[in-house]
């Protein structure tokens, strides 16, 4: 398993001021798996997905990502492994605005000291995989919606990464431009990556090998499906 989370909780606040948000969760997701977590608005989703990510610390329970254990990792450990081991595609996408699609592409190898002879390649590479080589010098407000997703997707998988975190990557999409992203999930869980996707809509979600439920705070029982072609 390249990430396996047992009996998480979180809750923020503390003493009777306390708000529970999720309770003793327990997944997993193997190399080249597209899982789907599923619920609606409020259920514990992105908190679940950030906890997995090493971006928010639980309560309680355990995380281990790529061989690491994030709970004995520092904060620096933690960002490093974040810019080698991870991917995220995030539905308000996160680009710099003063970085071109080529640099924002690349923004993982930049933040991690990395000159650019290193990493110019594979983020042509990832343009290209994602039909953007020709929008690589500009930037983010001259490209549109559906682009600067793709964007997003480049510099999710241009450092290939061990898992690649999706918080409602086709939420802001039309349909078309949506299974354009689902396709590229799919592409990157192909070549061996566990991809995590966080999703309110059960079409995309349908496109995943499994799926799981959040319902306050809880996982209900998984389901596994037949990917769709």
């Amino acid at each position: 398993m390249v990430l396996s989370a047992t009996m998480l909780c979180k809750s923020f606040g503390e003493g009777a001021a306390a708000v529970g948000v999720l309770e003793d969760v327990s997944l997993s997701a193997s190399e080249g798996e597209f899982l789907a977590i599923t619920g609606p608005s409020g259920s514990g989703k992105s908190t679940l997905l950030a906890l997995l990510a090493g971006l928010e610390r639980p309560t309680s329970g355990e995380v281990w990502l790529a061989g690491r254990r994030l709970g004995g990792l520092a904060d620096a450990e933690m960002a490093r492994l974040r810019r080698r081991e991870v991917g995220f595609v995030f539905q308000t996408f996160n680009l710099v605005p003063v970085l071109s699609i080529e640099e924002n592409a690349g923004l993982p190898f930049l933040l991690d000291g990395r000159p650019r002879r290193e990493w110019a390649s594979r983020v042509r590479e990832a343009l290209r995989a994602v039909g953007l080589e020709h929008r690589a010098h500009h930037f983010p407000d001259q490209v549109s919606v559906g682009e600067r997703q793709r964007t997003a997707i480049a510099r999710a998988i241009a450092a290939r990464p061990r898992v690649l975190f999706a918080d409602e990557p086709t939420g802001s999409l039309d349909s078309e431009r949506g299974r354009v992203v689902l396709d590229l999930l799919r592409s990157a869980a192909s070549l061996g990556c566990a991809v995590v996707m966080v999703t309110h809509d059960p079409s995309a979600a349908a496109r995943a090998d499994r799926s799981v439920h959040l319902r306050d705070g809880r996982l209900e029982p998984s389901a596994r499906r037949e990917a769709a072609c």
